[in-house]
This record gives structure tokens, C-alpha cells and sequence, in this order.
């Protein structure tokens, strides 16, 4: 990796001067044809300034899972991991607290927190008590009080309905789970449902019967309602189907292949997440993948800006995927 030396002394100039040019220091005095020298040179050496963050201690990063699920738990347990990566090389002192350990165990003096997964709006007025300056992953159960990070499912849903349909396809389905609204569990229509309504009824192809809700986004759920599908729709199966996550698409391809539905022949697939096992089922599924890194680097970025920078307006930040074809969809 080149440093500051390095530019000097191919430049000529002494590592100071480097240092104040590159720093945009406007108080030095050098003439226009060494600052083009030296910024040339950093760019040619492909000199990566070091950034210096501030500590940021007392945060509390909340993993709110139940863990029933394994397939989906991976997704939830990625984030945890790559946040936990992302904060010390950041400078970010965090103290996990779990959802066995309860939101009491959550310390009043948390000058921050991270939160991911469910949390009961009993939980959410407890973190208002001890701070404001929270940042939700993957959900935002309060955008007028606190930052969220997540993934853009809305776009990506349209996405793979536009895909769907610039194919040819006509009859077009969608897999998803119902959303429950944590402190009545009444059923609230889950965004991926919602887009993928929209999509289909904008180009004239809603069909009520062709959209399927699961109990829960799990392997099992998905193998049930890939079953429920070829016996209810026989001869009608979509030819495309959206599926809302890679566990359920999981689920759906073991019930096609269990029944000698042909994937992609007869009918092809697309899911949303890219988890790991998602290159090892038969067919590999076509999935967007969810940029777990970016969500992170967001949150603590958003985070850096409510402590240090003292931002009091909140945001809600979406971070779009991108498409992985393997052979359950081909492109």
C-alpha cells in the first residue's frame, strides 16, 4: 500500500507538504503544478488515505431472534456478524444483548443502540426512554424516532415481475409470508405481497388464486404451499413464481421436484435474499442478493451521525439488491 513517503518522494517534496496538499490544507503554498504532481501520483500509486473514527462507546447492539427457523436465522445471525466485523474496525464499542436476555437487560446509560429483528412496541417505548439514537436493521418500527436500514423490497419485488413479464410470462404467482404486527399478531400485508399486487394488476395479471401466504418463512411452509399449489392449481401452475425469500423457495423447489414439476421447463423461480445453501439446491436458485455489508456500513454510518455529528432529523435508508441467476431462472 503506498504512503505519504512514497508520494514525496517521487514528487519531490517533502512528506509534510504531501500531507497538507492532500488534506486540502489551503494555508500552505505550493504552486499549481506540484499540487497536480502530488494528487496524480496518490492517484497513479492508488494512495488510500487512513481514516481516523472516533470512539463511539456504550452501544448496544439488540439480536431480537427467536432462532426458530435455521435457514432464515442465518440471515438474521449475517448481520449480527458483519456489524460486530464492521464496528471494531470502526471504532465502535458495542455490547451485545440478546432477546433471551430481555429488554431490561438493555443499560440506561447506552449512549446508543443497533437494533435487529422484532421488537414489541412495549420494547420499542423502553429504548425511547434511554435513547433516541437507535438505528433498526432490516425493519423500522418507529421512523419519526429512530434511523432504519433496509433492504429494498418494494423495487426488488417490481423488479421480478418486470423480468417476469418482459419474458413473455402471463401467468405469474407469488410465494410470501404474512406479516404480523407484533402487539395485536393480527396478519398486515407484507410489503413483498403489496409490490408484487401492484406489479402484476399494472400489467393486467392479477389472479388471486396465484398468490399463496405462508404461516411462516420457513422450509417446511414453503414445502406445504408448493404441495397446496400443484393440487389446487393442477394444470394452471404459474410459469414464473416470486417467491419472498430463499427458505421458502427452499421448501417450494423440494414439493416441484418431490411432484416432477420441471424447474425452470415448467415453471420458473425467483427468490430474494442469495443466502449461502441457495447455490446448492437442485436446480441453484435465481435470487437477488441482499447486500449484507452495505446495510451495515449504512447503519453505522447513520449511527456516526446521530452521536458524533448530533443529526436530530431521522432517516430511513433503502439499499437495493441485485439479481443472481443460476438455473431456476434463467435470464
Amino acid at each position: 500500500m503506498a504512503t505519504i513517503k512514497d508520494i514525496a518522494q517521487q514528487v519531490g517534496v517533502s512528506t509534510a507538504t504531501v500531507s497538507r496538499v492532500l488534506n486540502y490544507d489551503e494555508t500552505i503554498s505550493v504552486t499549481d503544478d506540484t499540487r497536480d504532481a502530488i494528487f496524480e501520483t496518490a492517484e497513479r500509486l492508488n494512495y488510500k488515505k487512513k481514516v481516523i473514527y472516533p470512539k463511539i462507546e456504550n452501544v448496544s447492539l439488540l439480536f431480537w431472534t427467536s432462532n426458530q427457523e435455521e435457514l432464515e436465522d442465518i440471515y438474521y445471525s449475517s448481520i449480527c456478524k458483519e456489524m460486530k466485523k464492521q464496528a471494531e474496525m470502526r471504532n465502535v464499542q458495542i455490547a451485545i444483548i440478546t432477546k433471551k436476555q430481555g429488554i431490561g437487560a438493555v443499560p440506561k446509560n447506552s449512549k446508543a443502540f443497533i437494533g435487529i429483528g422484532w421488537f414489541s412496541q412495549r420494547e420499542i417505548n423502553v429504548l425511547k426512554e434511554i435513547t433516541n439514537q437507535g438505528v433498526f436493521v432490516d425493519t423500522s418500527p418507529d421512523e419519526s424516532f429512530f434511523d432504519s436500514v433496509r433492504p429494498n423490497l418494494d423495487s426488488i419485488v417490481t423488479q421480478i415481475v418486470d423480468f417476469f413479464y418482459k419474458k413473455g410470462h402471463k401467468n405469474i404467482g407469488f410465494v410470501g409470508s404474512s406479516d404480523y404486527d407484533i402487539n395485536s399478531f393480527e396478519r398486515v400485508m407484507d410489503v413483498r405481497e403489496w409490490s408484487f399486487t401492484e406489479s402484476v394488476k399494472y400489467y393486467g395479471l392479477f389472479d388471486k388464486k396465484k398468490i399463496y401466504i405462508s404461516e411462516a418463512l420457513s422450509v417446511e411452509e414453503g414445502y406445504r404451499i408448493g404441495i397446496k399449489m400443484i393440487e389446487e392449481l393442477k394444470n394452471d401452475l404459474p410459469t414464473a413464481i416470486c417467491v419472498a425469500s430463499d427458505t421458502l423457495a427452499v421448501g417450494l423447489l423440494q414439493a416441484f421436484n418431490e411432484r416432477g414439476i420441471l424447474i425452470p421447463k415448467r415453471t420458473e423461480i425467483f427468490s430474494i435474499n442469495d443466502i449461502n445453501v441457495a447455490q446448492y439446491v437442485s436446480p441453484p436458485l435465481t435470487t437477488f442478493h441482499i447486500d449484507i455489508p452495505a446495510m451495515c456500513e449504512s447503519t453505522l454510518d447513520l449511527l456516526y451521525e446521530r452521536v458524533i455529528k448530533k443529526r436530530e432529523i431521522t432517516k430511513t435508508v433503502y439499499i437495493n439488491g441485485k439479481p443472481v441467476f443460476r438455473r431456476s431462472c434463467v435470464n
